[in-house]
């Protein structure tokens, strides 16, 4: 190859593949967005909602949902606690997509979602468990993770993190976060 050809050659390696477009395969890679009249993202996770309150689980909105999305799942976790998993405190699956969030102390009702397991041990480990990080620890980042999805999730009530997971492995049209802090 001659030397006044190597320019050509990187312009071509530098190209995106199928840079003419990808019609009828892009997903909105926006997500959701996941939002709290109790508190603001990267914001103080207000006492009513933890361990040290009436531990009932904030309300929670979502919006811009992708085109496509048959229903909701949303996991909170607290990546900042010790151990080698996130601690889970909320996993909630089944949410139907015009529901448009999950009110104050949400009860799964007749709403047809169903909620998972946390990672409390003892008592009732199934739905909502607030944040109670260690005395002295810090901060603790709690992140609401939405996950619009492209299907129904065929799971029992009472299914953990994992098996959740594992259903979505992908179905996920996109995903949003709310994260709020939390310390003692």
């Amino acid at each position: 190859m001659k030397l006044a050809q190597m320019p050509f050659l990187v312009l071509l390696i530098g190209l995106p593949a199928g840079c003419g477009g990808r019609e009828g395969t892009e997903r909105d890679a926006s997500g959701p967005t996941v939002t709290s009249s109790a508190f603001e993202d990267g914001e103080r996770i207000p006492e009513r909602y933890t361990a040290d309150g009436a531990d009932v689980s904030p309300p929670l909105a979502f919006d811009q949902l992708p085109a496509g999305t048959k229903e909701l799942a949303l996991i909170c976790e607290d990546p900042d606690a010790p151990g080698a998993t996130p601690w889970v405190h909320w996993v909630v699956y089944g949410i139907d997509p015009s529901a448009g969030g999950l009110e104050e102390d949400f009860e799964p009702g007749e709403s047809g979602a169903r909620e998972g397991r946390n990672s409390w041990p003892e008592g009732d480990n199934l739905g909502w468990r607030g944040p109670a990080p260690p005395p002295g620890s810090g901060d603790h980042r709690y992140i609401f993770t939405l996950y619009a999805l492209d299907t129904t999730i065929d799971l029992a009530r009472g299914a953990a993190r994992e098996q959740l997971k594992d259903a979505m492995a992908s179905h996920t049209l996109g995903s949003g976060t709310l994260t709020g802090l939390y310390s003692r």
